[in-house]
């Protein structure tokens, strides 16, 4: 039995995610480059949701703080950035998830976020689980690359002895050798028997970290294969990261969806869902 996690009170209204539920899609930007880029991404995302009948979140780091070099971009940092993304979320209207890094995080993010996102390598942290937990906002748990995803369930026994059931869990793909990651799509029903809302990340999962010498490569051109494939196995939601121009993107163009491939690619997997409609939850 899966819980249906409601996201509220949003910009669009609740939103609920689970099974019955129209798809998740949070999309976005890597990371908060300027406010002009983040506006532009956020409304043709919005009217993309709207013309396909999705549940759309804004996502935007607004810091980096796992990058691979010192020199890297990293984005305006939290009083700044979640400034930022809280007038995107008032003007655009749109709700909007972010990464938080650090316990200290939490409540300030609370203030601007409708979902606080545990970065992958951080998705072992007590204090930060229990941090987000107690913000009461729903909580988005990126599975680490170095974590099974049987082992998932200790990050959400830490989110309900913290006090919430407002649980996502997210794949991103996991450690193969130096620099690759590959996508275990058990690791989806795995984590969907844990009672909360799975969520897929079409371009992280087809990152190379570190692959780039000073930065990570990325294998875009598999992003569709792979989330038609996650769509088909069963999931509640889908996280792309999008950009206009992704070979100019200050971070993860590699590994981003051009903005103009977003709505056929969707119309796509929507077909996929459809199609498998009655037999994932039956």
């Amino acid at each position: 039995m899966i819980n249906t996690v409601v996201l509220q009170p949003t910009p669009s209204g609740p939103i609920t995610i689970g099974p019955g539920a129209p798809l998740l899609l949070m999309a976005g930007p890597c990371v908060l480059e300027s406010g002009e880029l983040a506006w532009e991404i956020a409304r043709e995302m919005k009217a993309i949701a709207a013309r396909l009948g999705v549940s759309y979140v804004f996502k935007a780091s607004f810091d980096k703080a796992n990058r691979t070099s010192l020199t890297s971009f990293r984005g305006p940092g939290a009083e700044k950035g979640l400034r930022i993304l809280g007038r995107l979320r008032e003007e655009v209207g749109v709700p909007v998830v972010s990464d938080i890094h650090e316990p200290a995080q939490a409540e300030m993010a609370a203030d601007y976020l409708d979902i606080l996102q545990i970065p992958a390598f951080l998705c072992r942290q007590t204090d930060l689980l229990a941090a987000a937990a107690r913000t009461g906002k729903v909580v988005n748990v990126k599975k680490g690359q170095f974590v099974s995803p049987w082992d998932m369930e200790h990050a959400v026994n830490k989110l309900r002895g913290a006090g919430t059931e407002k649980i996502l869990l997210t794949e991103r793909g996991a450690s193969f050798g130096y620099n690759n990651l590959v996508v275990d799509m058990r690791s989806l029903q795995v984590m969907r028997s844990f009672g909360y809302p799975v969520v897929f990340d079409a371009t992280h999962s087809v990152q190379l970290p570190g692959g780039a010498g000073g930065s990570s490569g990325g294998q875009r051109e598999f992003i569709p294969a792979l989330a038609r494939a996650a769509m088909a196995v069963g999931i509640d939601g889908l996280f792309i990261e999008v950009h206009p121009d992704p070979a100019k993107a200050l971070c993860d163009g590699p590994n981003s969806l051009p903005l103009d491939a977003v709505e056929p690619l969707l119309r796509q997997l929507l077909a996929v869902r459809q199609a498998v409609a009655g037999v994932i939850d039956a």
